[in-house]
């Protein structure tokens, strides 16, 4: 990482897969991935850390056990750790991840969403 400008649109457009975020930045132990997302992600949860949700483009929805946060373009949201939630994006919505290095997108709950971890772009 060097000290220059990152151009989220440039990022963004080299991303073609759906819940797989990029890391493109990083800041002490914490990344800046960004991921296109589409339909609705697995429930999972981090134990170990609170993780952030920033939309950048389209709309998200963060569902939870007891209630849903339904997020625009310009607004974020931090899951606190431990809490059970699912991602949804009833059409293509482009985010940006702020969270340790290291977490693992599915959380423990596995499957064939789980992305390959620490992947710059």
């Amino acid at each position: 990482m060097s000290d220059s400008a990152v151009n989220l649109a440039e990022k963004l457009a080299l991303i073609d897969e759906h819940w797989s975020p990029r890391v493109i930045a990083e800041m002490n132990d914490i990344q800046f991935k960004l991921a296109r997302l589409a339909g609705e992600f697995v429930w999972h949860q981090h134990d170990d850390t609170d993780e952030t949700f920033l939309v950048l483009e389209g709309q998200l929805r963060i569902e939870f056990r007891d209630h849903v946060i339904e997020l625009e373009a310009g607004e974020m949201t931090v899951v606190p750790r431990g809490t059970p939630h699912r991602p949804v994006a009833e059409a293509e919505a482009c985010v940006m991840i702020i969270e340790p290095r290291g977490v693992v997108n599915t959380g423990e709950a596995g499957g064939e969403l789980t992305a390959e971890n620490d992947r710059w772009i």
